[in-house]
């Protein structure tokens, strides 16, 4: 990267570097991330796991949402 696009870059305020960075992110494609690592496939792995033994456990999206508008508004 450009020194000059970098030091220009760094000058925006936080919320405009955040989401720079999420619009980067969304202009990947699949294919273009990196390859997950073997602790983060026995981490998934583990996941699936702990669900199936007990999938009542699980939270539906519009619980989770209703647990973080409360917590952090």
């Amino acid at each position: 990267m450009r020194r000059e696009l970098l030091a220009e870059l760094l000058q925006l305020n936080p919320a405009e570097r955040l989401e720079l960075i999420g619009d980067l992110w969304d202009s990947l494609e699949p294919d273009d991330l990196p390859p997950l690592g073997e602790d983060q496939i026995q981490e998934m792995e583990r996941r699936v796991a702990e669900h199936r033994a007990d999938p009542d456990s699980a939270l539906s999206w519009e619980e989770v949402r209703a647990e973080l508008r409360s917590r952090f508004g």
